[in-house]
């Protein structure tokens, strides 16, 4: 999985390409969201829509980030979600814990 990060005013944008499954995506996801909090990035849009395929250690990811930006303060939004990916966070009951949006210009009004 690559994950390509940039700013937007103080939101930091992840949009992520690839796979997000068990050994590899999942560390990759954790690693990008662990330094932009490092960074003191504490409002983070993750665009999921070169997301090709996420497993149950995805998701677990997901909601992980979720709970450590929270804590912080900050929040996690979603953008972009494919279709198949969004049924699979709907049948895990993940998909409410977020603010969802159609597009990244969208999420990232939702900020201010």
């Amino acid at each position: 999985m690559k994950i390509f990060n940039s700013e937007a005013g103080d939101v930091t944008v992840l949009a992520l390409k690839g796979k997000i499954t068990i050994g590899a995506g999942d560390v990759a996801l954790r690693d990008a969201i662990d330094d932009a909090v490092n960074r003191g990035q504490k409002k983070l849009l993750i665009d999921l829509g070169g997301v090709s395929k996420m497993d149950s250690s995805g998701l677990g990811e997901l909601v992980a980030a979720h709970n450590k930006v929270s804590a912080e303060g900050g929040a996690i939004k979603l953008a972009n979600i494919p279709s198949k990916l969004y049924n699979i966070m709907g049948v895990a009951q993940i998909i409410s814990v977020f603010d969802v949006f159609d597009d990244v210009d969208e999420g990232l009004g939702s900020f201010t």
